[in-house]
């Protein structure tokens, strides 16, 4: 008896209950005593019966769960509008929340910020001398050394967006692409050490799109 339960208990797609067992075997076949028979006969080998919420399954014994344990790197990827958002501040920094939804035309998701952030892709520069001292953005050096630049002046200008399709041909009369090395520090002010230990939303959304 104990091997025809064996034998269920290998083929069922999940784990089985004593009475889904009963229903395949003799009629008044003791399956409560084969389960324990199986359970002892496994006890302490690579495989063992388990039971929970009154269902019976074969699974690995806890202590070779690290035999099946994988660990591997997931490349995050940017959100359009997380894309977005750094090359604002790359181009515009130092810049508040307020003005790169500015730029954008759009609000700025929530969350965004802080992905760039953890992902060290943007650091808090300082406070704006205007009033509510909004935080002001950068980028920070894993930016640099993430797209293979010396230096933020190594950014592409005017010409090599448009050479490369990025800009359109008929661009307003006396539009410029900002400097982003043009400094900005005169209008800000230093961070407190506080201010570094709190991200500005509590939860990030790696995909989140527009609202």
């Amino acid at each position: 008896m104990e091997r025809r339960v064996e034998a269920l208990m290998f083929a069922a797609a999940g784990p089985l209950s004593a009475h889904e067992i009963a229903r395949r075997l003799p009629e008044g076949a003791d399956v409560g005593r084969a389960l324990v028979g199986l359970k002892a006969r496994y006890q302490g080998r690579g495989v063992e019966l388990d039971c929970v919420a009154d269902r019976w399954r074969f699974r690995t014994a806890a202590d070779l769960a690290f035999l099946m344990t994988e660990e591997r790197e997931e490349p995050r990827r940017l959100s359009k509008a997380a894309l977005e958002t750094l090359s604002i501040i790359a181009y515009h920094q130092p810049c508040t929340r307020a003005e790169i939804e500015s730029v954008r035309g759009v609000s700025l998701s929530r969350g965004t910020l802080d992905l760039l952030l953890e992902m060290g892709f943007v650091r808090m520069r300082g406070r704006r001398r205007t009033p509510g001292r909004p935080v002001t953005y950068g980028t920070a050096d894993r930016f640099l050394e993430h797209f293979g630049l010396a230096s933020l002046n190594d950014l592409p200008g005017v010409q090599e967006m448009r050479s490369a399709g990025l800009l359109d041909l008929s661009i307003p009369v006396g539009f410029e692409v900002p400097d982003p090395g043009r400094g900005g520090e005169a209008d800000e002010d230093a961070l407190d050490p506080a201010d570094l230990l709190t991200p500005e939303f509590a939860q990030d959304f790696v995909g989140e799109g527009e609202p």
